[in-house]
């Protein structure tokens, strides 16, 4: 199995870095494959509306997320996360999920019927990661609804969804205790999941 860590923060040692490392770490202690992407190091520009996707299932802008393509489609869940930026997820996030965009069909003469690429394959699961600096939850926002229900949408089931609070300064969330166990044990829930998928599927 293949996980993939994806941060939405600039700060590499910050702590939404801090919390989907956390998330990563009962996949890692089984041997399993983590990968970790930081998406300030990729140029992804925003998507273009083109619709050239339709037909190929392919972006045709030619930057950085086609480096991230190959990633997302090898992985067999992933771990999203984001700190508020004005009660939604940063640039960085939007930019990401709005060119997954090409993994979504429609259907030609009714655009509310539509199925995503890992729909079509049999899905996929997702652990969303939300960080706020104030300490009420309705200051975040829209930042982990917006991560969940774009996940769902391209074919992922979001198993668990950690909203830390309080956290500003980098590294503040290696002394919160709470924050640490949320992302700890939404990474095990999924590492669950993932067994029991494999162990239903030997049954089948």
């Amino acid at each position: 199995m293949k996980i993939l860590g994806i941060v939405g923060s600039r700060r590499k040692k910050g702590n939404t870095s801090l919390l989907v490392q956390e998330a990563l770490k009962p996949f890692q202690e089984q041997g399993m494959e983590t990968n970790l992407v930081f998406l300030g190091d990729y140029e992804i520009v925003d998507c273009n509306g083109c619709e050239s996707c339709r037909e190929t299932l392919k972006c045709v802008v030619d930057d950085d997320m086609q480096k991230i393509y190959p990633l997302l489609q090898e992985a067999d869940a992933v771990i999203l996360g984001s700190p508020a930026y004005f009660y939604n997820v940063t640039a960085d996030v939007k930019a990401f999920i709005d060119r997954c965009y090409c993994h979504e069909v429609f259907d030609q003469e009714d655009r509310s019927v539509w199925v995503s690429v890992s729909e079509a394959l049999g899905g996929k699961y997702a652990v969303v990661i939300a960080v706020c600096e104030q300490e009420k939850e309705e200051d975040m926002g829209y930042t982990a609804v917006v991560m969940e229900k774009s996940l769902e949408a391209l074919g992922y089931r979001v198993v668990s969804t950690v909203k830390a609070l309080k956290l500003f300064a980098p590294g503040e969330a290696l002394k919160d205790v709470k924050a640490l166990q949320d992302a700890g044990q939404a990474g095990e829930k999924m590492l669950k999941t993932l067994q029991l998928k494999k162990k239903l599927q030997k049954q089948l």
